[in-house]
Protein backbone atom coordinates (compact mmCIF):
# COMPACT_ATOMS: atom_id res chain seq x y z
CA UNK A 1 0.00 0.00 0.00
CA UNK A 2 1.47 3.56 -0.98
CA UNK A 3 1.30 5.51 2.07
CA UNK A 4 0.14 8.32 -0.04
CA UNK A 5 -3.16 6.58 -1.00
CA UNK A 6 -6.37 8.29 0.07
CA UNK A 7 -8.25 5.70 2.22
CA UNK A 8 -11.46 5.78 3.47
CA UNK A 9 -13.56 3.93 5.94
CA UNK A 10 -17.45 3.83 5.81
CA UNK A 11 -18.25 3.07 9.44
CA UNK A 12 -16.17 3.92 11.93
CA UNK A 13 -16.66 1.36 14.74
CA UNK A 14 -14.11 -0.47 16.49
CA UNK A 15 -12.55 -2.71 14.03
CA UNK A 16 -12.43 0.00 11.66
CA UNK A 17 -10.45 2.35 14.85
CA UNK A 18 -7.90 -0.74 14.76
CA UNK A 19 -6.96 -0.48 11.11
CA UNK A 20 -6.35 3.50 11.60
CA UNK A 21 -4.33 2.63 14.46
CA UNK A 22 -2.44 0.42 12.24
CA UNK A 23 -2.04 2.37 9.19
CA UNK A 24 -1.13 4.78 11.22
CA UNK A 25 1.64 3.48 13.15
CA UNK A 26 2.72 1.93 9.28
CA UNK A 27 2.88 5.34 8.83
CA UNK A 28 0.63 6.31 6.98
CA UNK A 29 -0.39 10.41 7.17
CA UNK A 30 -3.14 10.92 9.12
CA UNK A 31 -4.36 13.85 6.15
CA UNK A 32 -5.18 10.87 4.10
CA UNK A 33 -7.36 8.52 6.31
CA UNK A 34 -11.14 9.92 6.27
CA UNK A 35 -14.01 8.23 7.78
CA UNK A 36 -17.61 8.11 7.09
CA UNK A 37 -19.55 7.75 10.46
CA UNK A 38 -23.19 8.87 11.41
CA UNK A 39 -22.59 9.08 14.67
CA UNK A 40 -21.54 12.92 15.63
CA UNK A 41 -20.35 10.81 19.04
CA UNK A 42 -18.18 8.60 17.26
CA UNK A 43 -16.89 11.28 14.62
CA UNK A 44 -15.29 13.30 17.37
CA UNK A 45 -13.62 10.77 19.15
CA UNK A 46 -11.80 9.40 16.02
CA UNK A 47 -11.27 13.14 14.97
CA UNK A 48 -9.89 14.19 18.36
CA UNK A 49 -8.01 11.34 18.97
CA UNK A 50 -6.13 10.17 15.40
CA UNK A 51 -6.53 13.59 13.53
CA UNK A 52 -8.16 12.25 10.75
CA UNK A 53 -10.90 13.61 9.24
CA UNK A 54 -14.19 12.93 9.79
CA UNK A 55 -17.40 13.28 7.54
CA UNK A 56 -21.39 11.78 7.57
CA UNK A 57 -21.64 11.66 3.62
CA UNK A 58 -20.49 7.54 2.13
CA UNK A 59 -20.79 9.11 -1.52
CA UNK A 60 -18.26 11.88 -1.16
CA UNK A 61 -16.26 9.65 1.03
CA UNK A 62 -16.01 7.46 -1.74
CA UNK A 63 -15.75 10.14 -4.72
CA UNK A 64 -12.28 11.08 -2.80
CA UNK A 65 -11.00 7.70 -1.83
CA UNK A 66 -8.55 5.78 -3.67
CA UNK A 67 -9.30 2.80 -1.83
CA UNK A 68 -12.74 2.09 0.75
CA UNK A 69 -12.92 0.00 3.51
CA UNK A 70 -16.71 -1.33 4.13
CA UNK A 71 -16.66 -1.42 7.85
CA UNK A 72 -20.54 -1.12 8.36
CA UNK A 73 -22.69 -3.75 10.30
CA UNK A 74 -23.90 -6.24 7.81
CA UNK A 75 -27.40 -5.42 8.39
CA UNK A 76 -27.37 -1.91 6.76
CA UNK A 77 -25.05 -2.34 3.91
CA UNK A 78 -27.19 -1.84 1.17
CA UNK A 79 -28.26 1.17 2.65
CA UNK A 80 -24.86 2.81 3.17
CA UNK A 81 -23.75 2.08 -0.28
CA UNK A 82 -27.07 3.64 -1.70
CA UNK A 83 -25.69 6.95 -2.64
CA UNK A 84 -22.19 5.42 -3.80
CA UNK A 85 -21.61 5.65 -7.58
CA UNK A 86 -19.40 2.22 -7.99
CA UNK A 87 -16.05 3.18 -9.68
CA UNK A 88 -12.70 0.88 -10.12
CA UNK A 89 -11.74 1.64 -6.77
CA UNK A 90 -10.64 -0.85 -4.22
CA UNK A 91 -13.46 -2.02 -1.75
CA UNK A 92 -12.05 -3.65 0.99
CA UNK A 93 -15.42 -5.01 3.11
CA UNK A 94 -14.76 -6.63 6.63
CA UNK A 95 -18.61 -7.20 6.78
CA UNK A 96 -19.17 -10.22 8.25
CA UNK A 97 -21.09 -13.19 6.12
CA UNK A 98 -21.56 -10.43 3.03
CA UNK A 99 -20.23 -12.34 -0.54
CA UNK A 100 -18.05 -9.79 -2.60
CA UNK A 101 -20.98 -11.14 -5.41
CA UNK A 102 -23.26 -8.75 -3.45
CA UNK A 103 -21.59 -6.37 -3.05
CA UNK A 104 -19.99 -6.18 -6.85
CA UNK A 105 -23.90 -5.92 -7.51
CA UNK A 106 -25.00 -2.76 -5.14
CA UNK A 107 -21.32 -0.57 -6.59
CA UNK A 108 -21.59 -2.04 -10.01
CA UNK A 109 -19.31 -3.49 -13.15
CA UNK A 110 -16.73 -1.85 -11.97
CA UNK A 111 -16.09 -1.97 -8.34
CA UNK A 112 -13.35 -4.10 -7.37
CA UNK A 113 -13.93 -5.74 -4.02
CA UNK A 114 -11.82 -8.09 -1.35
CA UNK A 115 -13.46 -9.63 1.42
CA UNK A 116 -11.80 -9.89 4.66
CA UNK A 117 -12.17 -11.78 7.59
CA UNK A 118 -10.32 -10.03 10.84
CA UNK A 119 -10.91 -10.86 14.64
CA UNK A 120 -11.04 -9.33 17.79
CA UNK A 121 -7.00 -9.13 18.25
CA UNK A 122 -6.99 -6.92 15.60
CA UNK A 123 -7.61 -4.08 18.42
CA UNK A 124 -4.40 -4.81 19.83
CA UNK A 125 -2.65 -5.31 16.47
CA UNK A 126 -2.67 -8.77 16.97
CA UNK A 127 -5.48 -10.13 14.75
CA UNK A 128 -5.63 -12.80 12.77
CA UNK A 129 -7.32 -11.85 9.08
CA UNK A 130 -8.46 -14.12 6.13
CA UNK A 131 -8.35 -12.04 2.91
CA UNK A 132 -10.60 -13.65 -0.10
CA UNK A 133 -10.63 -11.98 -4.09
CA UNK A 134 -13.75 -10.80 -5.81
CA UNK A 135 -14.44 -11.37 -9.68
CA UNK A 136 -12.74 -8.06 -10.50
CA UNK A 137 -9.77 -7.87 -7.81
CA UNK A 138 -6.35 -7.59 -8.88
CA UNK A 139 -2.86 -9.45 -7.76
CA UNK A 140 -1.63 -5.60 -6.73
CA UNK A 141 -5.30 -5.37 -4.80
CA UNK A 142 -5.07 -8.19 -2.65
CA UNK A 143 -1.21 -7.34 -1.94
CA UNK A 144 -2.70 -4.23 -0.63
CA UNK A 145 -5.18 -5.79 1.55
CA UNK A 146 -2.66 -7.91 3.08
CA UNK A 147 -0.46 -4.97 3.80
CA UNK A 148 -2.39 -3.28 5.42
CA UNK A 149 -4.15 -5.80 7.29
CA UNK A 150 -0.44 -7.30 8.40
CA UNK A 151 -0.23 -4.22 9.98
CA UNK A 152 -3.10 -5.17 12.56
CA UNK A 153 -1.11 -8.94 13.05
CA UNK A 154 -1.22 -11.46 10.00
CA UNK A 155 -2.98 -12.41 7.00
CA UNK A 156 -3.38 -15.00 4.67
CA UNK A 157 -5.23 -15.35 1.60
CA UNK A 158 -7.71 -18.25 0.73
CA UNK A 159 -10.61 -18.95 -1.66
CA UNK A 160 -13.91 -16.61 -0.88
CA UNK A 161 -15.69 -20.11 0.11
CA UNK A 162 -12.98 -21.21 2.79
CA UNK A 163 -14.17 -18.26 4.89
CA UNK A 164 -17.02 -19.80 6.44
CA UNK A 165 -14.33 -22.50 8.17
CA UNK A 166 -12.18 -19.15 8.65
CA UNK A 167 -15.10 -17.72 10.94
CA UNK A 168 -15.36 -21.10 12.57
CA UNK A 169 -11.54 -21.03 13.55
CA UNK A 170 -10.25 -17.64 14.32
CA UNK A 171 -13.26 -15.02 13.58
CA UNK A 172 -14.83 -16.71 16.48
CA UNK A 173 -12.17 -18.40 18.30
CA UNK A 174 -11.68 -15.59 20.39
CA UNK A 175 -14.47 -16.63 22.43
CA UNK A 176 -13.37 -20.27 22.70
CA UNK A 177 -9.89 -19.12 23.81
CA UNK A 178 -11.54 -16.55 26.85
CA UNK A 179 -13.60 -19.38 27.56
CA UNK A 180 -10.79 -21.88 27.95
CA UNK A 181 -8.47 -19.29 29.90
CA UNK A 182 -11.87 -18.18 32.04
CA UNK A 183 -11.91 -22.07 32.91
CA UNK A 184 -8.44 -22.42 33.84
CA UNK A 185 -8.61 -19.48 35.91
CA UNK A 186 -11.91 -20.78 37.67
CA UNK A 187 -9.77 -24.54 38.28
CA UNK A 188 -7.09 -22.20 40.25
CA UNK A 189 -9.69 -20.13 42.54
CA UNK A 190 -10.76 -23.88 43.21
CA UNK A 191 -7.37 -24.39 44.56
CA UNK A 192 -6.29 -21.74 46.21
CA UNK A 193 -5.20 -19.01 43.89
CA UNK A 194 -6.57 -15.43 43.87
CA UNK A 195 -8.91 -14.43 40.89
CA UNK A 196 -6.22 -12.10 39.83
CA UNK A 197 -3.38 -14.42 40.10
CA UNK A 198 -4.82 -17.41 38.09
CA UNK A 199 -6.50 -15.11 35.48
CA UNK A 200 -3.33 -13.66 35.13
CA UNK A 201 -1.12 -17.16 34.87
CA UNK A 202 -3.88 -18.69 32.61
CA UNK A 203 -3.78 -15.73 30.01
CA UNK A 204 -0.28 -15.18 30.12
CA UNK A 205 0.02 -19.15 29.61
CA UNK A 206 -1.90 -18.98 26.61
CA UNK A 207 -0.17 -15.96 25.00
CA UNK A 208 2.84 -17.37 25.78
CA UNK A 209 2.17 -20.88 24.16
CA UNK A 210 0.99 -19.73 21.11
CA UNK A 211 4.24 -17.46 20.49
CA UNK A 212 6.04 -20.06 21.22
CA UNK A 213 4.27 -22.44 18.62
CA UNK A 214 4.33 -19.26 16.21
CA UNK A 215 8.08 -18.65 16.31
CA UNK A 216 9.48 -22.01 16.39
CA UNK A 217 7.08 -23.45 13.50
CA UNK A 218 7.25 -26.85 15.63
CA UNK A 219 4.04 -28.98 15.11
CA UNK A 220 1.59 -28.66 18.57
CA UNK A 221 2.51 -32.38 19.21
CA UNK A 222 5.74 -31.87 19.29
CA UNK A 223 6.13 -29.25 21.65
CA UNK A 224 2.99 -30.51 23.75
CA UNK A 225 5.21 -33.65 24.45
CA UNK A 226 8.03 -31.52 25.61
CA UNK A 227 5.67 -30.54 28.25
CA UNK A 228 4.57 -34.35 29.36
CA UNK A 229 7.12 -35.75 30.86
CA UNK A 230 6.50 -39.73 31.82
CA UNK A 231 4.87 -40.58 34.77
CA UNK A 232 3.98 -36.94 35.27
CA UNK A 233 1.41 -34.27 36.43
CA UNK A 234 0.65 -33.55 32.30
CA UNK A 235 0.02 -36.71 30.73
CA UNK A 236 -2.07 -37.27 33.86
CA UNK A 237 -4.26 -33.80 33.00
CA UNK A 238 -3.93 -34.92 29.09
CA UNK A 239 -5.28 -38.47 29.47
CA UNK A 240 -8.12 -36.56 31.92
CA UNK A 241 -8.61 -33.93 29.11
CA UNK A 242 -9.32 -36.59 26.37
CA UNK A 243 -11.50 -38.80 28.71
CA UNK A 244 -13.96 -35.54 28.94
CA UNK A 245 -14.03 -35.38 25.29
CA UNK A 246 -12.13 -31.68 25.20
CA UNK A 247 -10.75 -32.38 21.48
CA UNK A 248 -14.10 -33.29 19.75
CA UNK A 249 -16.41 -30.44 22.00
CA UNK A 250 -13.58 -27.93 20.36
CA UNK A 251 -14.00 -29.48 16.96
CA UNK A 252 -18.41 -29.62 17.40
CA UNK A 253 -17.66 -26.08 18.36
CA UNK A 254 -16.08 -24.95 15.06
CA UNK A 255 -18.75 -27.64 13.47
CA UNK A 256 -21.66 -25.63 14.33
CA UNK A 257 -20.04 -21.97 14.00
CA UNK A 258 -19.47 -22.86 10.43
CA UNK A 259 -23.10 -24.24 9.75
CA UNK A 260 -24.06 -21.07 11.38
CA UNK A 261 -22.01 -18.94 9.44
CA UNK A 262 -22.93 -21.00 5.88
CA UNK A 263 -26.45 -20.30 7.07
CA UNK A 264 -26.25 -16.54 7.79
CA UNK A 265 -24.95 -16.30 4.16
CA UNK A 266 -27.81 -17.17 2.26
CA UNK A 267 -29.82 -14.96 3.72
Amino acid sequence: MHKEMKTGFIGGGNMAEAIIKGLLAGGVPAANLTVSEPSEQRRGHLSERYGIRTISDNGELCRQSDLVILAVKPQVFSQALKDVQGSNQLYISIMAGVKCAAIEEVLGAEARVVRVMPNTPALVLEGATAIARGTRATDDDLSITRRIFDLVGTSCVVEEKLLDAVTGVSGSGPAYVLTFIEALSDAGVKHGLTRDVATALAAQTVYGTAKLLLETREHPAVLKSQVASPGGTTIAAMHQLDRDGFRAATINAVDVCVARSMELGKK
